[in-house]
C-alpha cells in the first residue's frame, strides 16, 4: 500500500478521489507510470476519461447501466459478432457517446448466461414474485426462449481485443480482496472522529503495519498471499511459558495450530535469513539489503530471479 487519503464520510464519490489520484500520478516518473488504469461504475465518468486521456494513460472502466446504456445491450444483442470473453462471459464491441461525454468512445458489452437458483430468483422477480433475500441483479434480460442473461458495459482506451479486455477487468477482484482485507481485517473502517488529520494519520499507521505484515507473510508462504484472518491465527496465536535457571530466562511458545510444525520450520528458515543479512549489513546498502530481503519474500513470483536496483537496469533507447 503506497498511500492513503482520508476524506469525510459524506464525499466517497471517486471525483472527491480523483484529485489526489491524479497528483499521485503526476507525481511519478514517466517509466513507472501505469501500464493502464481501471476502475469500477463509480469511475466511470467523463471526467475520469478526460483527465486519462490528457495524460495519455490508458483506461478501462466499468460503466453505469443507465438508460442509454440498455440501450445499447439491447441493439448488439441478436449481433452475429459475440466472441468469448472467458469464464461463460461473450463480449460485442460497439462505440457508444453519452450525454455529457465529448466524444464517442469504444466500448464492450458483456454477456453471461445466468443458469441455477439465481436464475429461478430473477425469474420469480420478473413475474413480481419476491425472491427472498436475494438480490437483483443490474440489469438483467430475458430471451423470447426463456433464457436470463446479466450484463456489463465496460469503456476502454485500449487497443487490447475483447477477452483480454474482459480478463483485465475481472482482475481488479484480486486488488478489490485486499481492500475487503484492510476494512475487514485491519480496521481501515469505522472512524468517527471529524478529525480528519487524526484519522489520516492512523489509516497511514495501518497500512504501514499491513504492508510490513504482508512482506513478513510472505517469507512463510511464498506462493500466496495470506490474509490476515488466516495468517494471524497460524503465526501469531501461542501459549507461552518463562522459565529461569540459573540465572538465565527462557520463553517457550507453543502453538496448537493445526499446521505449526510447517510454520516452525519456515520461521526458522526466516529467521536464519534475516541474521545473514544483519551478518553481511556492513557489505551491503540500505537499498541493496532491502532488494535481497524482498527478493526472498517476492521469489515466487520472481521465479527466483533477484530484484535489481531500478538505476541499474538498462532504459530502452
Amino acid at each position: 500500500m503506497l498511500d492513503v487519503e482520508v476524506q469525510a464520510g459524506n464525499q466517497t464519490a471517486s471525483s472527491f478521489a480523483q484529485p489526489e489520484l491524479w497528483k499521485f500520478l503526476d507525481g511519478l516518473p514517466a517509466e513507472e507510470q501505469p501500464t493502464f488504469i481501471r476502475g469500477d461504475c463509480g469511475w466511470g465518468t467523463e471526467r475520469m476519461m478526460k483527465e486519462a486521456e490528457a495524460r495519455k494513460i490508458p483506461y478501462l472502466l466499468k460503466l453505469k447501466q443507465t438508460g442509454k446504456v440498455k440501450q445499447l445491450i439491447k441493439q448488439v444483442f441478436s449481433s452475429e459478432d459475440w466472441t468469448a470473453a472467458g469464464q461463460g462471459w461473450k463480449g460485442v464491441e460497439a462505440e457508444l457517446e453519452l450525454t455529457g461525454w465529448s466524444r464517442m468512445r469504444r466500448v464492450i458489452v458483456l454477456r453471461r448466461r445466468i443458469r441455477g437458483e439465481l436464475a429461478l430468483a430473477q425469474k420469480k422477480l420478473l413475474a413480481g414474485i419476491t425472491p427472498g433475500e436475494q438480490m437483483a441483479l443490474g440489469f438483467v434480460e430475458t430471451t423470447p426462449d426463456g433464457l436470463l442473461y446479466e450484463y456489463a458495459v465496460l469503456v476502454t482506451s485500449l487497443p487490447d481485443e475483447t477477452l483480454a479486455l474482459a480478463q483485465h477487468y475481472r482482475d481488479r477482484a484480486d486488488v478489490e480482496n485486499n481492500f475487503d482485507e484492510l476494512k475487514n481485517q485491519w480496521g481501515w473502517t469505522g472512524f468517527t472522529t471529524h478529525d480528519l488529520k487524526r484519522c489520516q494519520i492512523m489509516a497511514r499507521c495501518i497500512a504501514l503495519i499491513y504492508n510490513w505484515w504482508s512482506l513478513f507473510t510472505r517469507l512463510a508462504i511464498p506462493e500466496k498471499h495470506a490474509e490476515a484472518i488466516t495468517s494471524r491465527p497460524l503465526l501469531l496465536n501461542a501459549v507461552g511459558k518463562q522459565t529461569t535457571h540459573s540465572g538465565q530466562t527462557t520463553v517457550t511458545l507453543t502453538s496448537q495450530h493445526a499446521k505449526a510444525p510447517q510454520m516452525q520450520t519456515a520461521l526458522r528458515a526466516i529467521s536464519a535469513f534475516l541474521a545473514s543479512i544483519r551478518n553481511a549489513a556492513e557489505q551491503f546498502t540500505y537499498p541493496q539489503r532491502w532488494l535481497l530481503i524482498l527478493s526472498r519474500v517476492f521469489r515466487y513470483i520472481l521465479k527466483g530471479r533477484p530484484l535489481k536496483h531500478p538505476l541499474t537496469i538498462p532504459q530502452p533507447a
